[in-house]
């Protein structure tokens, strides 16, 4: 398969800005990893406001199948897909579980598959979500509206739980002294509450981040098994791929960028250890991966200028061979 230059400007409908005026991240990057081309079909597993979902459509005159485990994006999805002339699909669901949900829609292999990482602006801009430490709401996290929420991890778990879940998730050296002040304030209800508790027991660092926020994102980590969900995912887009189909993959934190440099690494013939989270292997396949860049893609100074949080993301992207799918579950 090959990937010729995006169609010109004009050959295909342009769809809206997303929804707010967000933009993703690396947005220019990814589309030119993916190379949209007209007749392919590609997979955006994080469709959250739909940008790199509308990017694509625009970019060549093909089809999309987009899916979210987030009831909010799938109404902002539900809208897109009327304006779409019938190239989108969107479908509520983990990426993970990818392979199951094209399955059911017929579709059993893809030209191109990106996956946006982590938690996603709309989700914190929105306090009543609980993912924000900066405005007070309940104590959530979730990304679907089931499971435990974090204010059930916070209020359940014993203290050795609790700090081994905030140190390997959240990799928060005082993990031991906030599962400790957690475990002494509880009930842990709200989000200021929570971010509070950590505040009293964690210094302010002197890069500012605020002291909360490694916290934070491993209740958020646990909550929504983002890790796991990681290796699920980029297993099932390494058998959906159709040889020189591409994989565009955007981490923001070392935990999920470890896992898909892993993996992608490991695919492509090129070595690579292992890690706390993911045991070293000895490549016993051929690759089933080239990679796009031998580096991750970072933003530029524009970029994170206009958007801080850009500052810590990461493309990484590679192109399927022809090679079989490599044997064993997930990511390792």
């Amino acid at each position: 398969m090959t990937h010729p230059e995006h169609n010109k400007a004009g050959t295909t409908p342009a769809l809206p800005r997303a929804e707010g005026g967000h933009v993703p991240v690396l947005l220019g990057p990814v589309v030119a990893a993916l190379a949209p081309r007209d007749g392919a079909t590609y997979v955006d597993g994080t469709f959250g406001r739909g940008g790199y979902t509308r990017a694509i459509l625009a970019a060549a005159n093909c089809r999309v199948i987009a899916i979210d485990r987030d009831p909010a994006a799938i109404a902002v999805g539900r809208e897109l897909e009327k304006e779409s002339d019938g190239r989108l699909s969107v479908v509520e669901g983990r990426f993970g579980d990818m392979a199951a949900l094209l399955a059911a829609q017929g579709i059993d292999k893809v030209d191109g598959v990106t996956l946006d990482l982590g938690v996603s602006s709309p989700q914190i801009d929105t306090a009543e979500r609980g993912f924000s430490f900066r405005a007070d709401g309940p104590l959530d996290m979730r990304m679907e509206a089931n499971g435990p929420s974090a204010a059930d991890l916070c209020n359940t778990l014993e203290a050795d739980e609790l700090a081994d879940l905030i140190y390997n998730y959240g990799e928060e050296r005082r993990s031991r002294a906030v599962a400790r002040a957690i475990i002494a304030a509880r009930p842990v209800t709200r989000t200021l509450q929570l971010a509070e508790i950590v505040r009293s027991v964690v210094r302010k660092s002197a890069d500012g981040i605020d002291p909360a926020t490694r916290t934070f994102q491993g209740l958020r980590i646990a909550v929504n098994d983002e890790l796991g969900e990681v290796e699920r995912g980029l297993a099932a887009a390494e058998a959906l791929l159709a040889p020189g189909g591409r994989l565009a993959v955007v981490t923001f934190h070392s935990l999920e960028d470890r896992i898909a440099k892993h993996f992608l690494t490991l695919r492509s013939g090129a070595g690579g250890g292992g890690s706390r989270h993911m045991p070293m292997q000895v490549k016993t396949s051929e690759p089933s991966f080239r990679l796009l860049h031998r580096k991750p893609v970072a933003p530029d100074e524009a970029e994170m200028r206009a958007n801080p949080r850009a500052r810590s993301s990461k493309l990484r992207s590679a192109e399927r061979t022809d090679a079989p799918v490599w044997p064993g579950k997930g990511a390792a």
